[in-house]
């Protein structure tokens, strides 16, 4: 089994980005890891080109085990080296963990440009319907998602807002009543909490996450799930794209239970298998191995397990520095 851990990278481009209503965040996600690995294979392409000119090999320096990804590291030795070639170039490969990052990333640019005090900074998680809803692997894929997102933003201590998106929930609807009466029923309210518990509570109790968040609960589901917490969510996501207002009933037990209702776009089934696919074979990214033949690249079942989304905004100037994704995924 290999861990894939795919990222966009910092997608506000041309310098900050006004704060706008959001798009459609599945399409986002999906444009922007197109670019970054299509950016990494024409960086690191030059790089090879460089070397292969001078006909030599690149030393690979390591760090925490993990090689600068040109290629393959063995056994944690700090000047191992070996010809730059392979699909892979544009990759790093964590040996010891079994894990590549697609592409490499270059954690010493990960920062933010000011001290923490100056930013708001927003987190959500999003658990996808391609894999069983196993709490102990949730909690897992949190705390691995977190980690990368305080890392890429500069090794910050800590997050303002994380808000969790579990799978088969929506708000849709001909009205508003419809929506809230059919989300009653959605989802699997004991593997939320369980997750919930387990998970999300835990980084809030640590000090990594100072206010926590869900995404698609309506009136029943939300009251269902505030009895049973010990750590209520202080925020509701809720997607009105096609329904037209915030049901009433829900605008008043939010009001009792001091929970913020927040509008967002987002799409739920984030990264389908299908799409993830279609990024890494033979016809996006080239990372997968041509399912005819088997050949030029990696081979297996490959599963799309998280996603997490960042956003970091200056608080006095409101806008976004800093925007982007990781997603994880699993190849057997």
């Amino acid at each position: 089994m290999t861990k894939l851990i795919l990222s966009t990278g910092n997608i506000v481009s041309g310098g900050h980005s006004i704060v706008r209503k959001p798009g459609a965040s599945n399409l986002e996600l999906i444009n922007s890891l197109k670019v970054s690995f299509q950016d990494a294979q024409l960086d690191y392409a030059d790089e090879i080109e460089n070397l292969n000119v001078i006909g030599t090999t690149k030393t690979t320096t390591m760090t925490n085990g993990t090689s600068n990804g040109v290629h393959e590291a063995t056994n944690g030795d700090s000047n191992t080296t070996s010809p730059v070639t392979g699909p892979l170039y544009w990759t790093a490969r964590d040996q010891k963990n079994k894990t590549i990052f697609v592409p490499r990333i270059d954690w010493e640019t990960a920062a933010l440009s000011e001290e923490r005090s100056q930013y708001d900074i927003t987190v959500k998680i999003f658990f996808l319907s391609t894999t069983t809803p196993d709490v102990s692997r949730r909690a897992q894929y949190t705390t691995e998602a977190m980690e990368l997102v305080l890392k890429e933003l500069g090794g910050i201590p800590d997050i303002d807002l994380l808000v969790v998106s579990f799978p088969n929930m929506s708000f849709e609807g001909d009205c508003e009543w419809e929506a809230d009466k059919l989300n009653a029923s959605q989802g699997d309210d004991e593997t939320e909490i369980a997750t919930w518990q387990a998970a999300v509570e835990e980084l809030h109790c640590q000090g990594l996450v100072k206010r926590l968040g869900i995404s698609e609960f309506g009136t029943q589901k939300l009251e269902r799930f505030i009895k049973r917490v010990a750590i209520p969510p202080a925020v509701d996501q809720i997607n009105l794209k096609n329904c037209c207002n915030v049901p009433p009933p829900l605008a008043t037990l939010a009001k009792e239970q001091n929970v913020e209702l927040l509008v967002h776009s987002d799409c739920t089934d984030i990264l389908p298998e299908g799409t993830l696919r279609e990024l890494l074979g033979p016809q996006g990214a080239g990372l997968l191995a041509d399912p005819a033949t088997g050949s030029g690249g990696l081979t297996g079942n490959l599963t799309p397990q998280w996603v997490i989304k960042y956003t970091a905004v200056v608080k006095n100037r409101g806008v976004i520095e800093n925007k982007g994704y990781f997603a994880g995924a699993e190849l057997n």
